[in-house]
């Protein structure tokens, strides 16, 4: 753990618009964002990705020509941002039982303590402000909200944090294709568990308040849409 408290860096030189191959228009308007809270205003001023025509890994480019994004291509987005301004684009991944969805948060560090910037739906896995000691701690905020559609809580396991610099920039600031290059290092990074084996049957479920709850959207899909 000490790898997650003390020894990661979390600033940088800024990312000019040469280096990210942005226009700039888009470089502009990720620049005007910054604070963490802000990247998490603009995230939450535009729709939910809900992937109509098939599943999308959208770079930040196609983030802000379409104006919509789910978790990951959120955590593009919010990682962007903040190298901008100077600040590393880290990411963690959250991984959890198959009934469910992993999620990606962009990573933080205020006076040393870790918080997240995340692009979600619904009423649960959102922004968590820069008050968790370890990356462990910060994941689990999110178990006891993190659930599928029968109320099971299926959050298992967080990654290490992920430099976004380490992948270049063509394949997640401004690919036209799927960025599933950006996204497979994501998901292959070494995992922790979050509970043990012998604590899955002591986790119990959403009540029926809670589950009404976690039903809430943002942004609700098209009537008529799957």
């Amino acid at each position: 753990m000490l790898y997650h408290r003390r020894m990661l860096k979390t600033t940088t030189a800024p990312a000019t618009r040469k280096r990210l191959g942005l226009a700039a228009a888009e470089y502009a308007l990720l620049k005007r964002l910054r604070t963490p809270q802000d990247v998490q205003a603009f995230l939450d001023s535009i729709p939910a990705n809900h992937e109509l025509n098939g599943e999308t890994v959208q770079s930040v480019r196609e983030v802000l020509r379409k104006r919509c994004a789910h978790c990951i291509e959120g955590a593009f987005v919010a990682s962007c941002a903040l190298w901008i301004h100077g600040e590393v684009p880290l990411v963690m991944h959250l991984d959890c039982e198959d009934t469910d969805y992993p999620h990606v948060v962009t990573l933080f560090r205020r006076r040393g303590a870790w918080g997240a910037i995340s692009k979600t739906n619904g009423p649960g896995l959102r922004f968590r402000d820069p008050v968790y000691r370890t990356l462990r701690e910060l994941a689990m905020s999110y178990f006891h909200e993190y659930s599928d559609r029968l109320g099971r809580r299926t959050l298992r396991s967080h990654s290490v944090a992920f430099d976004l610099r380490r992948v270049s920039p063509s394949l997640w600031v401004t690919s036209d294709e799927p960025c599933e290059v950006a996204q497979d290092r994501i998901v292959e990074l070494r995992h922790y568990p979050l509970i043990a084996n012998a604590q899955k049957r002591l986790v119990s479920r959403l009540s029926p308040f809670e589950r009404k709850v976690a039903k809430i959207l943002q942004y609700p899909k098209p009537a008529g849409a799957r």
